[in-house]
């Protein structure tokens, strides 16, 4: 963020990978945001969708974290439990202007806690909008749900926000 346009979209993206790599669960939150379909895609497909979900991820963060004017990024105390979920609560302060509030869904896995969602406001899930325009793009072909819709529209989100800079 601080970095902003001094650095290329690639740099910072590069920059910025190994810690979504380690902090997101992407693979869950792909599996979720597709629903029952997921399960019936073919395992080519499926990784596919995965890298290039990746760099959807990586991108859009890339792109909205792109200038500093002073905010601030602050974890709120407490935690609140889902099930068998935590939630951690984060607000992202400007210095003018409403303060945002961001929600972490985590989930104790082998590999440690990773986020499974993130939710805006305290309420609006990501999954849950991502699973709504995943579902419109997924197509039956015969009696087989394919993903490659999906796929072609990733691609074309992940160039849009990099302004051309990534090549999918």
């Amino acid at each position: 963020m601080r970095a902003g346009t001094k650095m290329s979209f690639q740099h910072r993206f590069d920059l910025l990978a190994p810690t979504i790599d380690h902090a997101f669960d992407l693979a869950d939150i792909l599996r979720v945001s597709i629903g029952l379909a997921y399960a019936t895609l073919p395992l080519g497909e499926r990784e596919t969708l995965l890298a290039v979900f990746r760099r959807f991820t990586i991108a859009s963060y890339v792109a909205n974290f792109d200038s500093f004017d002073g905010e601030r990024f602050e974890v709120l105390p407490g935690l609140r439990s889902i099930g068998r979920d935590e939630v951690v609560s984060t607000r992202l302060s400007p210095p003018t202007g409403d303060a945002v509030r961001l929600d972490y869904v985590m989930r104790s896995m082998d590999a440690g806690w990773r986020a499974i969602d993130v939710l805006l406001d305290g309420t609006i899930s990501r999954v849950a909008v991502q699973r709504s325009d995943f579902r419109a793009l997924l197509t039956q072909g015969g009696n087989q749900v394919t993903a490659q819709p999906l796929i072609t529209s990733l691609q074309k989100k992940v160039a849009d926000l990099s302004g051309g800079q990534l090549a999918s």
